[in-house]
């Protein structure tokens, strides 16, 4: 084989191999954006609580447990992502309640929700958590004790933790979650993509992609 067919057959083969990683690559593209789709069904729910710009951007859906130590943990963390980005970001909260106990505190902290504190709720259990947890079993009548100081409606709470509406949402976050293989709080899905290595700095960063990819373009 002379020099020239040699040259030429070699170009070919990279030519050839080019295409197939090109095609490679877009089927694997492909497959994400399908999966990305898919998963958006599951990712929100009317009504669901929510802070930030209501038209931001960037949306990160956290799922959480109250009674989660390390959602305690990682709620400063996001409030702090969230004010260094402006307007950009929207948080939006779904319940996964995986410590035993935990089901009926997102009840109430649902009917908070109903009466406009859901947030303020949110920091008290936060704040109070080591007094209502108890060998990482929630203690639902503790958890009322935590949030009395919101001077919330009792006689609208006690009925609204007991309604379909309230019950329903929380059905519909599990199945979510469930759907979205939520296996451990708290979960972040940042427009869609999971946060797959957990830790705050990878969090920092895929927030920081979204946000460049949407404001940037």
């Amino acid at each position: 084989m002379n020099k020239k067919t040699l040259f030429i057959s070699t170009i070919i083969i990279l030519c050839t191999a080019f295409i197939v990683a090109v095609s490679i690559f877009n089927n694997e593209q492909s497959k994400i954006q399908a999966q990305t789709t898919q998963d958006a069904q599951w990712l929100t729910r009317d009504n669901a609580p929510f802070k930030g710009s209501a038209d931001a951007k960037v949306t990160i859906v956290e799922f959480f447990d109250p009674a989660c130590e390390t959602c305690r943990q990682f709620y400063p963390l996001v409030n702090r992502i969230m004010k260094n980005n402006p307007g950009k970001i929207k948080l939006v909260k779904r319940y996964a309640p995986l410590h035993q106990g935990s089901d009926q505190v997102v009840k109430i902290l649902e009917a908070a929700h109903l009466q406009g504190k859901f947030w303020p709720a949110v920091e008290l259990l936060y704040k109070n958590q080591n007094n209502w947890v108890q060998h990482h079993v929630a203690q639902p009548e503790l958890a009322l004790i935590a949030l009395q100081r919101l001077k919330l409606d009792a006689t609208q709470l006690t009925l609204d933790q007991q309604s379909e509406q309230v019950s329903e949402a929380i059905a519909k976050d599990i199945n979510d979650g469930k759907m979205l293989k939520v296996r451990a709080t708290p979960q972040f899905f940042v427009n869609g993509k999971p946060l797959i290595n957990f830790g705050y700095e990878p969090l920092v960063k895929l927030v920081d992609e979204a946000i460049s990819q949407a404001y940037n373009q």
